[in-house]
């Protein structure tokens, strides 16, 4: 990784007062980059043109935000799928303000990831996470396109993710390859799964998708001390959830 602080520092002090100018430059680059959290050129460059740097619980909502706006819109089930990604990691109110606003953030497309996710990679368990969340945002509509998956994939090796790898851990939150057909009897076993009927508003549908996603949401069920069955469980209670809520979305044709 290329420290750009410590690097102009040691060409300075090389320039001004040869090898000894060097080491002392370097340590004076190294404070600076420490303090203004600068990880490569591009979060220099970054920092000079008046964005500040990500904090970690940032981060993983500025991807999100950037896959959600891919493909050019942002519909209520990205939304929603923050949301749940908020209470998932309990967060506190003014981070959920952060989260907001980095979510918002992401959406503009104009961060530099690659230093950020590069550093990351040094925490496996913690990378694991983003691209997990990754995934689930990019469900959260239905569907998975190339632009998303392509994202996900840079951010993947970014994180020294292979892409084999990084495509198995999709499959944990892709919905059912034969998803509900859009026939009378389909359409009814989706309003069964909501807990709706057909003269439900929208507003009641959507409520209470979210509701019952949240409440069977994997990461909530691992989190309670739950089995890997149980999770398991979870996960494709989620999947049937997402699929019923494409149903009724299509055929009732509201975002």
């Amino acid at each position: 990784m290329l420290w750009p602080g410590t690097l102009i520092g040691a060409g300075a002090g090389f320039a001004i007062a040869s090898i000894p100018g060097a080491m002392l430059g370097a340590l004076l680059g190294q404070a600076l980059d420490r303090r203004m959290q600068l990880h490569s050129w591009a979060h220099l460059r970054e920092r000079l043109g008046g964005r500040p740097a990500l904090r970690n619980d940032e981060l993983l909502f500025v991807l999100l935000g950037r896959l959600a706006k891919s493909d050019g819109q942002v519909v209520d089930g990205h939304i929603q799928q923050a949301r749940q990604e908020m209470r998932s990691l309990d967060m506190s109110e003014p981070a959920q303000k952060r989260a907001i606003a980095a979510f918002n953030r992401g959406k503009s497309g104009r961060d530099r990831l690659r230093g950020y996710l590069l550093r990351l990679s040094a925490q496996p368990h913690a990378a694991e996470g983003v691209l997990r969340a990754c995934w689930r945002m990019v469900w959260a509509d239905g569907r998975a396109s190339s632009a998303e998956r392509e994202l996900i994939m840079q951010w993947g090796k970014w994180l020294g993710w292979t892409p084999q790898q990084v495509h198995m851990l999709a499959s944990d939150y892709e919905p059912h390859k034969k998803p509900l057909t859009n026939s009378g009897g389909a359409y009814q076993e989706a309003l069964r799964v909501l807990g709706v009927t057909v003269t439900s508003e929208p507003a009641q549908i959507k409520r209470a998708y979210r509701r019952l996603l949240s409440r069977h949401h994997p990461d909530k069920i691992a989190g309670s001390g739950a089995n890997p069955a149980q999770v398991r469980e979870a996960t494709e209670k989620t999947r049937e959830l997402h699929n019923a809520y494409t149903l009724i979305r299509e055929r009732r044709d509201f975002r």
